[in-house]
């Protein structure tokens, strides 16, 4: 197909002949209107977009990112990825080529060049993104070492090994290399043999079954050491014209093989890491190898915050991580038959999806009724390593015991039922406040039936004990002292905007414990605020000017958050909720201002729906 595509544009100027016949044999052109959608957020990208005529525009939200002209690529990113992350529109009539992403692949298997200049206008579009967030250092990943990425596990084979049994290794370990020990040489000699090799080992004429590995393995290691930078580690890539790195440390005799860096899973690492980290969770086999993944978690958080993801985009990604990783914990802690008669669950702002930086535990275990532990099993032994082990990713211990390696929030159903019902008998506000963290459970591992007919229990309950809705709902006011007080200085922007404003007791807490109250009181079984608000618009039970602004100030507060608390954990502080209202822009300080005018409107509404001012 068509010979007049431009290879003299880049990145397609680096390709040899035989690459540029790929090219040609899988692209084709495809017509789009003006205002036609070419790609969409979160849709899987089956090509590479080359423009030929016309502009497109790339979009985050309302705001334009930047826009593409003809001989212009896109989206690289999103085709690495699997997934688009921006709207990119065609802003006239547009004609352009596409190339079919396996082609896209093969090209960046075989020349690592192609790769490097493909995603150089990534680095340029995020530092731009950075630098327009007032952010001046570009993306975290820059700085990324290789022993951050993805290093898929050596294997080793015998040299006397045949090609037979190599192929079986391949088959087995699912793997497309291996390292060759040929300790027959003198001096032994440690080399390198890929599937890429055996159409070599066919033509040989010798049987697969005596030829043996080391007569056509690689003895010229290319190694590199685990602190590298990832840079560099391309860059070695593209000089030796290779698609894999073997990381080892130390020299000589003491050298110890890490893993292998390959091509894609670097070119993977950094577009979006966030598909490499779960699969290094799901792959982990122990929970050292599981440290790794929860050391980047933060990193990752820090990245998609300065090249301008959404709050709340970020907060559903770390929970779908934090899910993943507890799981596989879990898995590896608990015996199989635990899990299979448990259900392991989350509660606070994890199990709301709104946790972005990590904090104390929230979680409790309940068991199925009936089911009796077997001899031998020691289930607090086995509680007690999970909430270590969350502690060493990174996760405290909760200061009030919020946690599996609790007896308090470990039962079977009956007996967790009992507890819950008792918190309704005896409405005190340390009960109310543990019913309010056990409504925002989440199911991470087990059998997730069982939390959701105890959330049953729950509402037949709370039927029976109307009066105590009121009693719960009043926690909005448990800060309003804190908030009325912050309001104030912050609108007379005076001496007290210059201390630390705490954004949980100000603004986050009120919001999101009156959206739980609500959702209590017409027995929502969502569990995020943003899920339930919606839950209530949509069942008239709550205003949608109203609910709208409560979601877009909800993501404000969660968006300065988080950017504080990056700023904390730079300067090797730990984060907390609080804020410097004086370094705050203008802009910030006056969207502060509405937010907290929200949260206002807001309680005096659960006032006067809950009747508080009875209590």
């Amino acid at each position: 197909m068509p010979s007049a595509f431009n290879f003299a544009a880049s990145p397609f100027d680096c390709l040899d002949a035989d690459e540029r016949e790929l090219v040609r044999r899988s692209v084709d052109i495809e017509y789009f209107r003006e205002g036609a959608v070419i790609l969409a957020p979160g849709q899987a990208p089956t090509h590479l977009f080359v423009l030929i005529k016309g502009h497109v525009q790339q979009w985050d939200g309302d705001e334009q990112q930047g826009s593409c002209g003809p001989d212009d690529c896109f989206d690289g990113r999103a085709l690495v990825a699997g997934r688009a992350s921006s709207r990119f529109v065609a802003a006239e009539e547009v004609v352009t080529y596409r190339l079919a992403r396996e082609a896209v692949s093969a090209l960046i298997a075989s020349n690592a060049t192609f790769g490097a200049l493909l995603f150089a206008d990534l680095s340029n579009k995020l530092g731009a993104l950075a630098e327009r967030s007032s952010q001046h250092e570009l993306q975290s990943l820059t700085m990324a070492r290789v022993d951050q990425a993805f290093l898929r596990p050596a294997h080793f084979v015998d040299g006397q090994a045949s090609i037979t049994e190599v192929a079986r290794v391949f088959q087995a370990q699912r793997t497309t290399n291996v390292l060759v020990d040929d300790r027959a040489s003198a001096p032994p000699r440690l080399g390198i043999f890929t599937v890429t090799s055996l159409p070599r080992a066919i033509l040989h004429g010798t049987s697969l079954e005596r030829l043996p590995v080391r007569e056509l393995a690689s003895f010229d290691l290319i190694t590199v050491r685990p602190d590298m930078p990832l840079f560099d580690a391309l860059a070695l890539m593209i000089r030796h014209r290779i698609h894999r790195l073997v990381v080892a440390e130390g020299e000589g005799p003491a050298r110890r093989i890490v893993g292998f860096l390959q091509q894609l899973d670097l070119l993977s690492y950094l577009s979006n890491h966030s598909y490499l980290i779960t699969l290094q969770i799901l792959q982990a086999e122990s929970l050292e190898a599981l440290t790794q993944p929860a050391g980047q978690i933060t990193r990752l958080i820090g990245v998609l915050h300065r090249s301008g993801t959404r709050v709340g985009m970020i907060a559903r990604l770390v929970q779908e991580i934090n899910a993943t990783l507890f799981e596989r914990a879990w898995q590896l802690i608990a015996p199989p038959e635990l899990v299979a008669h448990s259900c392991l669950f989350v509660m606070g702002s994890e199990g709301r999806g709104e946790q972005l930086l990590k904090t104390d535990q929230d979680n409790g275990l309940v068991l199925r009724q009936g089911w009796t532990p077997p001899p031998g099993l020691d289930l607090q032994a086995v509680c007690d390593r999970f909430s270590a082990a969350l502690a060493d990713f990174g996760y405290p211990p909760c200061a009030g015991g919020i946690m599996v390696s609790n007896p308090a929030w470990r039962h079977d159903e009956r007996a967790f039922a009992r507890r819950v019902r008792h918190w309704l008998l005896e409405p005190t506000p340390d009960h109310l406040m543990a019913l309010a963290i056990f409504l925002d459970a989440h199911p991470v591992c087990g059998d997730a039936t069982l939390l959701h007919g105890l959330r049953e229990q729950v509402w037949t309950f709370a039927s029976d004990h109307a009066g105590v809705l009121a009693r719960f709902a009043g926690a909005v006011d448990a800060f309003a002292q804190h908030g009325s007080g912050w309001w104030s200085r912050i609108l007379g922007l005076g001496e007290g905007a210059r201390d630390q404003l705490d954004l949980k007791k100000a603004g986050i807490f009120p919001l999101v414990h009156g959206v739980r109250s609500l959702a209590f009181e017409h027995r929502l079984t969502e569990t995020g605020t943003v899920a339930r608000i919606e839950a209530l618009m949509a069942r008239g039970h709550l205003e949608p000017r109203l609910g709208t602004e409560l979601i877009e100030s909800l993501h404000f507060f969660m968006g300065l958050k988080l950017q504080a608390g990056l700023q904390e954990i730079e300067k090797g502080r730990p984060a907390t909720s609080g804020i410097t209202v004086e370094r705050l822009s203008s802009l910030d300080r006056d969207l502060l201002k509405d937010t907290l005018a929200v949260v206002r409107r807001f309680r005096a509404h659960l006032h006067h729906h809950f009747r508080l001012d009875m209590l």
